[in-house]
């Protein structure tokens, strides 16, 4: 591998896996309403949020950190009343008790509006911000950090084009699954060392959800159950409990960041937990871990690049995918069971739909582990999907085209029941 491709795919890796302290739709939400706070240079008295139905319905169910709100208009009052666009997808993250009562005030007062916006990309946000006579206007687009657009009483004062590549086109790695294997097995782990540091953070919200009363408290269920003798003590038990304990408190309202995958916290802990779970459980070294979250991140990250951040598909479906191969490389698989963990994922999970963020997914996750963990099982027994079967195809790139078709084309109709339905709940 050349060393211009060797560090784009580091450089891949820095760019999608970054720290976000709350679900990330309605957090680009107060990212957006924070920058044209900032803008404004006041409190606003009044705020208007325009958002695609893809944000629409992940701002829907799910508790912003540290408060007991739900709402895109509770995520803009508190991106006016105590954001820092500097921060990125911690924005929120100095929010206080002062900050939470006005942004309970701004919403009480009717003084926050949220509508859906037609013909806009599926991540499309547009925050505007009004003091007595003045305004100013964010807007994100394609990514939940991608401001495109800031403007101040009609005169625009940033704007930049926007992309129709994703960010591994840009950064020209061409990803396949061969050579994300070649790059995982060779490259010098000092230069991936700071997967460790996603890994100590998404395990920390685990544990939290395992403590706390967060969600439908999935991860806790498990090991009640495993208490209770109806659910042995085992390797997938384990890893669907942690795992599933990280997503209740992430979309309960915990005040701890989770290291996303993607744009996505709920996919950055699930191609990291189950994989932590399983290197702990088979007393892996610290380099096997390392290699086996590349592997694992990068696969989700390959598979996500032709989907695009929001779609029917649930992103658990490409972050699960991501998990088994990691959790293969664990269980001692080599190149071609990685390859048949992914065919046999795809034969198995494909189809999961997103009905938008709320605390049951935590239970898709769960679902996603289960099914990781069970590819990897029969993956390293050499047993693969075969291309009789469904969207498989015996080229494993063609079998991930395939799966993006899927989440785009193929569900394209389904988007937009499920936000049908939702709206008119």
């Amino acid at each position: 591998m050349q060393n211009t491709e060797y560090q784009n795919i580091i450089n891949l890796l820095k760019s999608e896996l970054v720290p976000a302290l709350g679900c990330t739709e309605p957090i680009a939400v107060a990212l957006a309403s924070a920058k044209a706070k900032e803008t404004l240079c006041n409190l606003p008295d009044r705020i208007e949020v325009f958002v695609s139905g893809n944000i629409f319905k992940n701002g829907m169910g799910v508790v912003i950190p540290g408060t007991k709100f739900k709402g895109l208009n509770y995520a803009a009052a508190l991106g006016a009343a105590c954001g820092n666009s500097l921060l990125g997808l911690e924005v929120l993250k100095n929010i206080n008790k002062n900050s939470i009562n006005l942004s309970e005030q701004l919403v009480d007062n009717n003084k926050v509006s949220v509508d859906i916006k037609e013909n806009v990309d599926k991540l499309y946000i547009e925050a505007v911000c009004y003091y007595k006579n003045d305004y100013s206007k964010v807007i994100i687009e394609q990514r939940h950090t991608n401001i495109v657009k800031v403007e101040h009483n009609g005169i625009t004062i940033f704007e930049k084009e926007t992309s129709t590549k994703t960010t591994s086109e840009q950064a020209d790695t061409h990803l396949s699954v061969k050579k994300i294997y070649d790059f995982i097995t060779n490259v010098n782990l000092n230069d991936i060392e700071f997967l460790l540091e996603g890994a100590e953070m998404n395990k920390k919200i685990a544990n939290e959800g395992l403590k706390g009363d967060y969600g439908l408290q999935v991860g806790k269920k498990v090991f009640k159950n495993i208490e209770r003798k109806i659910l042995l003590n085992g390797l997938i038990t384990h890893t669907m409990a942690y795992t599933a304990a990280a997503s209740d408190a992430r979309m309960g309202g915990c005040p701890y960041p989770a290291m996303s995958n993607s744009g996505s916290g709920n996919q950055g802990i699930t191609t990291f937990v189950p994989v932590i779970v399983t290197a702990e459980r088979l007393n892996k070294s610290k380099d096997q871990l390392i290699r086996a979250l590349a592997l694992s991140n990068l696969i989700s990250i390959h598979i996500k690049k032709n989907i695009g951040q929001l779609s029917a598909l649930c992103g658990i479906v490409p972050a699960s995918i991501g998990a088994s191969c990691g959790i293969t490389y664990l269980l001692g698989g080599g190149y071609n069971n990685i390859v048949y963990s992914i065919k046999n994922m795809a034969g198995g999970i494909v189809g999961m739909i997103c009905d938008g963020a709320k605390p049951a997914c935590a239970l898709k996750v769960s679902a996603g582990v289960n099914s990781a963990i069970q590819a990897a099982l029969m993956s390293i027994d050499d047993t693969a999907t075969p291309k009789s079967d469904g969207i498989i195809d015996d080229d494993v790139e063609k079998t991930i085209i395939n799966i993006s078709k899927i989440a785009t084309d193929g569900m394209h109709e389904t988007d937009k029941l499920i936000l049908k339905i939702m709206s008119n709940k």
